[in-house]
This record gives C-alpha cells, sequence and structure tokens, in this order.
C-alpha cells in the first residue's frame, strides 16, 4: 500500500515506518519534528520507498495532498508526555484537537482509511480495572492542566467515531498502554527510558509520588503489527481497540528491576508530585486494560515479557551512548 504516517518520526510512528517498508509498502512521513527526530528514521537513508515531509498536521493544504496521495493513514502526531502536557496545556490541546480534525477532514474527503492513536490517558480515575473500551471515563478538574491531554485525546475519539456514523468514515481507534521500546525519549517524562539512563549513568532513580502507582508497559514490537491488522480489518472500521501488556507493576518496583537489571548501584529516590509537576498534579492509581477485544479482532497477543522490555531499551540506551 501507500501509507501515510503523521508522526512518523517519533518512538512509536517510527517503528511503525519500520514495520511498514519491512513489509512492502511505500511510505510518507508528515512530522514537525517537535518531538520527532530524523535520527529514528536513519535506517531507512536512501530508500527510495520513504518520503519525510517536515510540516505540521495543520499545514492544511500539504496534508491534504499527502492524504490523496495515499491508500491508508496512521494518525499518531500528537503532543505526548506528562512534562509537556503540564508545560504547554494550550498547545497540547490545539495540536490534538485541530491536528485530528484535519485529518479527519482530509481522509473522509478522499474516502482513505485512518487508524487514530489514543490513549489509556482517556481513562482518567477510572477505578473499573481493568479498563474495558466501553467503560465510563472519569477525569479531574478543568483547573488541572494534567488531564488537558485525556480530554484532547477523548475528544478526538468523539470526533473520529462522529465522522465515521455521520460521513461514513473507515476510521478505527487504538488506545495505547505506556508503548516503550527502543528509541522512546525520556525528556517529557516517560519513565522507563528516564529510569534506564539514571542507572547507566549512576544518577538516583527518581520516583515520583508514592511509587505505589501500577502501569503496564506494551513492548513496541508487539504493539506496531497490531496497528496494521487493526487498519486493515473490515470489522474494526467504526470500533475502538484497547493495546497494550497485562503485566502490572508498580512504579517502585519498576525502579528496582531496572536496577536488577541494569546492574547499577543507583539508589531510589522518592519525588513528590508537587516538586515533579506542580501543586495539585493528580496521577492515574492503576492502568490496566482488557484486550480481549483487540484479541478476538486481530489476534493481539502481546509476548514481549516486562524483564526483556526492560532489556531492549538497555541495550538501546548503551549503544546510544557508546557505553559497553
Amino acid at each position: 500500500m501507500r501509507v501515510l504516517i503523521t508522526g512518523g518520526a517519533g518512538f512509536i510512528g517510527s517503528h511503525l515506518v519500520d514495520h511498514c517498508l519491512a513489509r512492502g509498502d511505500t511510505v510518507k512521513v508528515i512530522d514537525d519534528l517537535s518531538t520527532g527526530a530524523r535520527k529514528n528514521l536513519a535506517a531507512h537513508a536512501g530508500d527510495s520507498a520513504l518520503e519525510l515531509v517536515v510540516d505540521s498536521v495543520l499545514s492544511e493544504p500539504v496534508l491534504d495532498e499527502l492524504v490523496a496521495a495515499s491508500d491508508a493513514v496512521f494518525h499518531l502526531a500528537a503532543a505526548v508526555g506528562v512534562q509537556r502536557v503540564v508545560d504547554d496545556p494550550v498547545g497540547t490541546i490545539e495540536l490534538n484537537v485541530h491536528g485530528t480534525e484535519a485529518v479527519l477532514r482530509a481522509t473522509a474527503r478522499h474516502a482513505r482509511p485512518v487508524l487514530i492513536a489514543s490513549t489509556s490517558e482517556v481513562y482518567g480515575l477510572s477505578q473499573d480495572v481493568p479498563f474495558r473500551e466501553d467503560g465510563h471515563l472519569v477525569f479531574g478538574a478543568t483547573s488541572l492542566s494534567r488531564w488537558s491531554y485525556a480530554c484532547s485525546k477523548a475528544l478526538d475519539e468523539f470526533l473520529a467515531l462522529g465522522y465515521a456514523r455521520q460521513r461514513g468514515s473507515q476510521v478505527v481507534i487504538a488506545r495505547l498502554f505506556n508503548t516503550v521500546g527502543p528509541r522512546q525519549t525520556g525528556r517529557y517524562g516517560m519513565v522507563l527510558p528516564r529510569f534506564v539512563r539514571q542507572a547507566l549513568a549512576g544518577e538516583p532513580l527518581t520516583v515520583h509520588g508514592t511509587g505505589l502507582q501500577t502501569r503496564c508497559f506494551g513492548y513496541v514490537l508487539d504493539v506496531v503489527p497490531a496497528l496494521t491488522r487493526l487498519l486493515e480489518s473490515p470489522t474494526a472500521r467504526g470500533e475502538v481497540f484497547n493495546l497494550g501488556s497485562q503485566e502490572e507493576i508498580s512504579m517502585l518496583d519498576l525502579a528496582r528491576r531496572v536496577l536488577e537489571i541494569t546492574g547499577s548501584s543507583s539508589r531510589i529516590v522518592m519525588v513528590p508530585y508537587s516538586q515533579a509537576y506542580g501543586e495539585g498534579f493528580e496521577d492515574m492509581p492503576r492502568r490496566v486494560p482488557d484486550i480481549a477485544k483487540a484479541r478476538a479482532e486481530v489476534g493481539f497477543d502481546p509476548a514481549t515479557r516486562l524483564s526483556q522490555i526492560i532489556g531492549s531499551v538497555l541495550d538501546y540506551e548503551r549503544s546510544r551512548a557508546g557505553t559497553p
């Protein structure tokens, strides 16, 4: 196929580029490089099957031309990372909502199927664990900018499903649960690469809050193939799917596991949320997906265990730093 990937120079997007090129697709990427990087696509330098357009999805004439020249669209471009969301709530909302709106308009105009990458953040403070796609979403107060990302992505979903119902758009939504792996940056609060880098540098591992909050880390190479299968499945159109691991771990235990695997002598330091993100910050106590729907639809079955995932991130960070 001729595939367009928005945000294709980012962490997940670049792995999706790898996957699509490996199966013989021609790939165009649009990325403003605000969080993505050319180096993530360096392995394909000189490959005529890949074209990188450095621009924003908010540049609608450029986007429209790219969509028209594609057979399918993966929309991954978004503001990401807790730190960035807290620091720039306006930019987060504008990029996520208006960017998705632009992609939906263009794909509807040219009748192209589109997968919208959403997030487990939309479940908010819900305690109905494991999270099901038809479960209720529970957000905090609008005075807390921390929830601007979750609300913007929820609005993306409402808009996408509205296009599907009202205009017949071929839309699929994937809610990603803490996808991790090589190339992920810790720059905007991503916890696993941050822990690994701190451990390798002999610095304290900074665990925010109580450390008892739990997450499930999905390996990017397990998640990416499911994205293509979902977009290609006719019965997935107009539906929402959780994608992630069900191996739950607390942030404190994650820090301990990183120290064990890296062999680092770094210590663990607890940092209050107020110090890390400012007063009034709220976090989700647990985040565990129910993946039965994706398993039934496309056979999604994440096989990579957390220790293997940590090992892959460790290998990447060592190679990146040039350390043995």
